[in-house]
């Protein structure tokens, strides 16, 4: 069988609506729209998420995607995790906060007052990460003013269709799922003062979870039902990871590096907690053991104020070229060094971290990318060393997909660094995925096809790049 799906992909610089083509041995994506993302300041002061913006430019991707393909079945949403609009009456109670806002260290010290980290890892199995959801819940000011809180890829799904739920995989994120039932743990909420009613029903991916309604159908022009993915961009991007053995790590590379192994059942040793490795929910239920790594952000920031300075656009593949042609060590310093997590000088900041070490700065703007480079790749390779010691496997290859797949320069580097060969790609693993699951859910694959099916047609149809280690 075959047909044809909408995936509604949001990350957190740009977004994306993309036409998925997939039957009689294909599997195509076809890029319908694109659109800016990011960070906005809201009227107090804070970061917020310009929503109102984002879901105008999704309905008129669908729309176009609607024009194109009028027969489209169904359309799926992922997008990057922990981040909610609360909801009452049916309207959206103010933008969404931005997951890099200031407030949630104060949320940090209340839930730690509330519950130590140590049994709250046991619960949720959640790496320390100062934005997850019930940090930011902490300090949610309007939270006794809603009737339910949505995670941002529920609330699009929400406003297309009336449905309030929460997808499981993204729902795993925001510290309050049980990491062995993988439901709510309302027990954990009450004693953060998380009121329950607040917490959408669970499901699955593959789930319908309704159809277009009334502007929302209007303006795109067709009744289409939307489908439960992945619908965090992750567990999306895991699903179309053509994991070659048994004993693969992946690396999910866009803003964020999220390096880790996919499992069958939790790791929430302590030795887990301490290496800071969190366990996420997967599609078909399986875990994403992983570690999460400032990732490409860094170079984008550090381009964005280069950029400012010579008020012209910065040519990032030659400046990755220049860099990939130096010679000679660079200073590296940690790329998860929380005074890099924030907008602004990302060079100045970087010089400062250096500049502690006792090491010279790098002279020029290509030493100074390659640095950059390195240091992330350096970091994955330490997270895919620990992944393995945490699960005693034997790490034998690593898969990078996303953004991240296309900068040679860092495949290169992780596979030096890790002395791993590096499988690069599909690019876009994160829409592959999207696209699978309802792919599936349509029957197109078959009525028992497993995760391991949808890999398969993933590998059947791209064609990655190995790049071996050096010496």
């Amino acid at each position: 069988m075959s047909g044809v799906v909408a995936a509604v992909d949001l990350g957190a610089t740009s977004g994306r609506v993309m036409l998925g083509y997939v039957g009689d041995g294909e599997l195509r994506l076809e890029q319908v729209a694109r659109f800016p993302n990011g960070p906005v300041p809201g009227p107090d002061g804070s970061l917020r998420w310009d929503f109102t913006a984002l879901y105008r430019h999704i309905v008129e991707g669908l729309s176009e995607a609607v024009r194109r393909e009028p027969g489209i079945a169904s359309i799926g949403i992922d997008s990057w995790a922990v981040d909610y609009g609360l909801v009452h009456g049916g309207e959206l109670l103010g933008e969404p906060f931005h997951y890099r806002d200031e407030r949630t260290v104060r949320g940090v010290d209340a839930v730690n007052a509330a519950v130590p980290f140590a049994e709250l890892y046991r619960r949720n199995g959640l790496q320390f990460l100062p934005f997850n959801t019930l940090y930011q819940y902490a300090v949610e000011e309007r939270l006794a003013d809603a009737e339910v809180s949505l995670l941002i890829p529920d609330l699009v799904a929400f406003l297309l269709t009336g449905a309030r739920s929460a997808e499981r995989t993204n729902a795993s994120t925001t510290g309050l799922v049980d990491v062995r039932t993988g439901e709510w743990d309302l027990e954990l909420a009450e004693r953060l003062g998380v009121p329950a009613s607040l917490l959408p029903p669970l499901v699955d991916p593959g789930a319908v979870l309704g159809t277009l309604r009334g502007e929302a159908r209007e303006r795109i022009g067709a009744a289409i039902d939307v489908v439960a993915v992945g619908s965090h961009d992750t567990a999306s991007a895991v699903v179309a990871v053509p994991l070659s053995t048994p004993d693969a790590a992946y690396i999910s590379c866009g803003t964020w590096g999220l390096v880790g192994v996919e499992l069958d059942e939790p790791v929430v040793s302590d030795e887990a907690r301490e290496a800071n490795f969190t366990n996420e929910g997967g599609v078909d239920g399986r875990v994403r053991f992983l570690h999460n790594v400032t990732g490409l952000w860094l170079l984008s920031e550090a381009v964005r104020t280069w950029e400012a300075e010579d008020g012209a656009a910065i040519d990032l593949p030659a400046l990755l070229g220049e860099a990939a042609a130096g010679t000679g060590d660079v200073p590296l310093f940690d790329a998860n060094d929380a005074r890099l997590s924030a907008p602004g000088d990302m060079p100045a900041r970087i010089a400062a971290v250096i500049a502690e070490s006792g090491t010279a700065v790098p002279a020029t703007r290509a030493a100074f990318a390659r640095s950059i480079v390195e240091s992330i790749a350096q970091a994955f390779a330490d997270a895919v060393a620990t992944a393995g010691r945490l699960t005693g496997r034997e790490v034998d290859v690593i898969h990078l997909v996303g953004g991240g797949s296309l900068n040679r320069l860092l495949c290169q580097a992780t596979a030096d660094r890790s002395g791993l060969p590096v499988i690069a790609g599909p690019v876009e693993a994160t829409a592959l995925g999207n696209v699978l699951v309802q792919a599936r859910a349509h029957g197109w694959f078959g009525p028992d096809a497993t995760l391991e099916d949808l890999r398969r047609a993933v590998a059947a149809s791209t064609s990655p790049e190995r790049y071996e280690p050096r010496a």
